[in-house]
């Protein structure tokens, strides 16, 4: 059998972008035609957060999130705080730190995602984490803040150490394209011993595309490329990583994508 012929969820996608091949509404359809049921599609700022919501108001299909990337951390919460009223929204997020880029300064980078947390904690929703070139400083604020109960790291880039440090603290790891990558090989070892009932899988399209199509534009019907690769990774069925990462999935947003 193969990724293609199951039931997946693509738990961290852009898909209200553009730039997605196909546009937002093909891209749902392609997606559906790959097995890939459910989507959660993510705001990283106030206008990408309404287009989010947008595109989940046409699909029942499609979950929106809404939030600050640390990119944009410069234009605070309160540019977003109302958008958590609507109806529907399953998380808040993306947010986090990103010491790679420092698009904003660090110290509101700290402050944005702090109040992210206190958010997650004050609407009983869930968490979904960026964080480049700053794990220590992800973990302290998370330790002071406290860990939300249902919290993702996307697009998990870590390895081991990283790893069994967001899994002690509860932590759902959302795998991307990048474990596919020959270079991510802390990565793969982290996927290895993370359990499967907290892992995810993601595209994060339209950015960071799988092999065999890496360099392309990204899309959610190319998540079965991702738990394929994950699954002769941990040598287990593909099945069986496919309603791991499903059931992972349903868990990690409080039940909310139905």
């Amino acid at each position: 059998m193969t990724a293609a012929g199951l039931s997946w969820i693509d738990s961290h996608c852009h898909i209200h972008d553009e730039r997605i091949p196909d546009g937002p509404d093909g891209a749902v359809s392609a997606a559906g035609g790959m097995g890939v049921d459910i989507l959660v599609t993510v705001g990283c700022d106030r206008a990408t957060s309404l287009a989010a919501i947008e595109l989940a108001g046409r699909h029942d299909n499609v979950f929106a999130t809404v939030g600050l990337h640390p990119h944009d951390a410069k234009n605070g919460t309160d540019s977003i705080v109302d958008l958590l009223d609507t109806p529907g929204i399953v998380a808040i997020g993306e947010a986090g730190l990103d010491f790679f880029y420092e698009h904003s300064p660090r110290d509101e980078q700290r402050r944005v995602f702090a109040e992210h947390i206190r958010l997650a904690h004050e609407r009983d929703l869930t968490l979904v984490i960026h964080s480049r070139d700053a794990w220590d400083e992800t973990f302290e604020i998370l330790d002071a803040e406290g860990t939300p109960e249902r919290t993702i790291f996307h697009c998990f880039t870590g390895g081991p150490d990283e790893a069994e440090r967001g899994l002690e603290r509860g932590i759902f790891l959302s795998f991307s394209g990048i474990v596919t990558f020959n270079s991510a090989k802390p990565t793969q070892e982290a996927a290895l011993l993370c359990p499967g009932d907290r892992m995810l899988v993601e595209t994060d399209s339209p950015y960071l595309a799988p092999v065999p199509h890496r360099g392309k534009q990204n899309r959610p019907a190319w998540v079965p490329h991702v738990g394929q690769f994950l699954a002769d990774l941990r040598d287990e069925p593909v099945a069986d990583l496919a309603s791991a990462t499903v059931a992972a999935t349903h868990a990690a947003f409080g039940h909310r994508l139905v």
